[in-house]
């Protein structure tokens, strides 16, 4: 017997960066991808990467988003351009009437922030902020602080170091040599999947990656953020250091109800890690201990002549992409919160933008909504 629930029928506003939240949401049965749209007016590059997968999905690519939102009989907006252009994407869709789906970061501009959630709020539409907490190791992480079994959490600390390489290493380029060109690096970038921080702004790795352990700590904990100390440094890569942003960085937070977590985040080259990166959690409560590695469940997959850059371990049973889709359905139909709605995203923009600060100051910052 078919299934009664037509499927929500999805735009893909851009991918100029990525298409992995994209198909992330198609590989749901809940949701249909029917058309890729963009502005007329966005570079070659940008057109050629969108119609390169419309062609791959079977949907046409129209090059006016407004048209696309008001022509196919939309449901969900599905956005992924240059990080500058994340909230003025999501914003038109939402005005259109259409929930959001968005890859991260939320913006790269305080003032965005706040007329996406201003929006939001007043169009009454669902948003949801792509993440990582439907791993299967996070996942577990919540469900065995729900049953109490360390007690009340207290303290949190995540390492997320990226296993990624980000071009030439710092100290490689001779002196005197113009600096690299962060959007132009970064459009190259895109054939290897480090192209993270696409935009016209440098983005250090605490505004690129920081969504994904604070969403850890927010989800585990359902805290708030107060205050925060951090440390950063351009310590592996050149356009980092040639652009004055962070690939190394350490950051402390003060939290509702007298918790304390830390964040060591960093990207830290291929060469560094046999696969993806280190990446884990470790979780102090009243009554015990969790150590979580976030790519629990793994295989090792080793064999003669295997290429120098492929992962040697490989994630297995994980539901991430369906279950934030799954999320994102369910807040559709009921009207309910999703797992990362705007105003967390929000949160966590503020947190790093007060971590950023802190950086410059070397004082304790408060995080300011």
């Amino acid at each position: 017997m078919s299934d009664p629930v037509a499927p929500f029928r999805c735009a893909v506003l851009s991918v100029a960066k990525h298409d992995y939240v994209a198909r992330g949401v198609a590989s749901h049965p809940r949701f249909e991808l029917v058309v890729v749209a963009d502005d007329p007016d966005v570079p070659d590059w940008i057109h050629e990467r969108n119609q390169l997968f419309a062609d791959s999905q079977g949907v046409p690519y129209v090059r006016n988003v407004e048209r696309a939102l008001r022509d196919f009989d939309l449901q969900v907006a599905i956005v992924s351009p240059q990080a500058e252009r994340h909230c003025d994407l999501s914003i038109r869709a939402a005005l259109a009437g259409k929930h959001v789906i968005q890859d991260k970061p939320l913006s790269t501009c305080r003032a965005e922030c706040e007329r996406l959630v201003s929006t939001i709020d007043g169009t009454g539409v669902r948003f949801l902020m792509w993440n990582r907490n439907g791993l299967p190791a996070i996942q577990h992480a919540q469900q065995q602080i729900a049953a109490g079994a360390i007690g009340r959490p207290i303290a949190i600390h995540a390492d997320f170091y990226f296993a990624k390489d980000s071009g030439p290493p710092r100290g490689s380029r001779l002196p005197g040599y113009p600096p690299m060109d962060w959007q132009t690096h970064l459009i190259a970038s895109h054939i290897d999947g480090s192209d993270g921080g696409l935009g016209r702004a440098p983005m250090g790795e605490m505004a690129v990656e920081g969504i994904y352990p604070l969403g850890y700590i927010r989800l585990l904990t359902g805290a708030e953020v107060h205050r925060v100390f951090a440390r950063s440094t351009a310590h592996f890569h050149q356009v980092h250091a040639d652009n004055d942003v962070e690939d190394l960085a350490s950051v402390t937070l003060e939290m509702e109800r007298g918790i304390v977590a830390t964040v060591a985040i960093g990207r830290i080259g291929q060469a560094s890690h046999p696969s993806g990166g280190e990446i884990k959690l470790r979780i102090l409560g009243t009554a015990g201990a969790l150590v979580i590695n976030e790519a629990r469940p793994d295989v090792g997959v080793y064999y003669r002549n295997q290429p120098p850059k492929e992962h040697r371990q490989r994630r297995i049973a994980s539901e991430n992409d369906f279950l934030l889709a799954d999320n994102f359905a369910q807040a559709i139909d009921t009207s309910g919160p999703t797992i990362m709605d705007a105003q967390a995203s929000q949160r966590i923009y503020a947190t790093f933008e007060a971590a950023l600060k802190s950086c410059r100051t070397g004082q304790v910052e408060a995080v300011v909504l």
